[in-house]
């Protein structure tokens, strides 16, 4: 975030997370790449330091910052050690807000202070292996017996997957009534019938865990329906905004220090006996991208701000999401090149940071969907 927008609260958490993602993050990215996930020890100890739901009130273990400039330093200090694995972003900006929103007074008691502290880390489940950005058509139901819903379905690519310990499941709970039939349910580690499949090999966040998820005849206790029956596609469009502006905040963060390497690259390399930097097509690229970069991080604080105001629009938030993953992919792509041969080997965070940055299109709905929900809201 630009320094107008930091208060000296800020500054100070922004100081005590970057230090603790330079200790306890950083070190570790090679091996949790190689692992496929990331540490339970690294969850639980970012609690400690009061990096996690932090919205969440303070008599349930969070800090009662209601202020999105707290989940965007996270997002920010784990893009500027080039992190792939802690799902902090899925936990903080998308889960927090439904738990804030929709808990009762018993499930805030049960699940918050373990979500705060780390021990409970969180995931939601709404893409099928046959649905994407189709949410009105999913398969998976919950058919309500007495004081339990029995729960039969498949969900697909669920960030967390494998080290969450509860998943927000989207589920029909009327099929006849399409999207006024989705209800969201709790599903808790241990649950019978709940079973997670492998964790899923993708081309990039190598450290991130990716799954599939089964449920088969899972009982779900009627005080685990999250809000209503029948508002969950409600509550997840209301939630949407927020979840879309923390993945530009990712896009942004990551088109900037992939340009800070790329500086020092053109600085260091040298060809012909001056510094790459000096030609003047390596000039005119890094000029391009300072702009064009410099553009995508005004609008996205102001998009910040609106948050903060209550006046952030799905419409914005989803030309933040496509215009700035769209940025993040053809700035990283340009400043790979800038690296020649030595962009395409993964020693270099380039590398890395080009095939972590594709997913950033598809997921929290596809760029071609944002195009979508903006040409809808101008009437067409």
């Amino acid at each position: 975030m630009q320094k107008y927008l930091l208060e000296e609260e800020h500054i100070m958490f922004q100081e005590a997370v970057r230090a603790f993602m330079k200790k306890e993050v950083e070190p570790y990215n090679e091996e949790w790449e190689k692992q496929g996930h990331v540490s339970h020890e690294l969850w639980r100890k970012a609690g400690e330091q009061g990096m996690l739901c932090m919205d969440f009130p303070e008599e349930y273990g969070g800090m009662g910052l209601k202020d999105f400039r707290y989940n965007a330093i996270v997002v920010e200090e784990l893009v500027r050690v080039n992190a792939s694995g802690p799902g902090f972003g899925l936990h903080n900006d998308v889960m927090a807000p439904y738990f804030i929103e929709y808990f009762n007074e018993e499930q805030k008691k049960r699940f918050m202070p373990k979500m705060a502290s780390g021990e409970l880390i969180t995931a939601i489940g709404m893409t099928e292996p046959g649905t994407g950005s189709d949410l009105a058509n999913i398969k998976t139901t919950a058919v309500k017996k007495g004081d339990k819903y029995i729960l039969n379905g498949a969900k697909t690519f669920i960030t967390n997957g494998i080290m969450s310990g509860l998943v927000i499941v989207v589920a029909k709970t009327n099929p006849e009534l399409k999207h006024k039939g989705i209800s969201l349910l709790l599903v808790e580690e241990g649950m019978k019938g709940f079973t997670r499949g492998k964790n899923l090999d993708k081309i990039g966040l190598k450290a991130q865990d990716t799954a599939e998820l089964f449920f088969e005849d899972v009982e779900v206790p009627v005080e685990n329906l999250l809000g209503e029956e029948g508002r969950g596609f409600y509550y997840l469009m209301h939630n949407l905004p927020q979840e879309r502006l923390s993945i530009a905040v990712t896009g942004i963060a990551s088109a900037e220090i992939a340009l800070e390497w790329t500086i020092q690259y053109c600085n260091d390399r040298k060809a012909f006996g001056q510094s790459i930097g000096k030609f003047q097509n390596s000039r005119f690229k890094l000029a391009e991208m300072q702009t064009e970069t410099t553009i995508g991080r005004t609008f996205v604080d102001k998009c910040i701000e609106e948050l903060n105001a209550g006046t952030l629009t799905a419409e914005k938030a989803a030309m933040a999401k496509y215009w700035i993953t769209d940025l993040q992919g053809k700035v990283i792509d340009q400043c790979l090149q800038l690296h020649g041969g030595y962009g395409y080997m993964r020693e270099f965070p380039i590398a890395k940071a080009f095939t972590d940055a594709r997913v950033q299109r598809i997921y929290g709905g596809t760029n071609e969907i944002m195009k979508e929900i903006i040409g809808r809201s101008m009437g067409f």
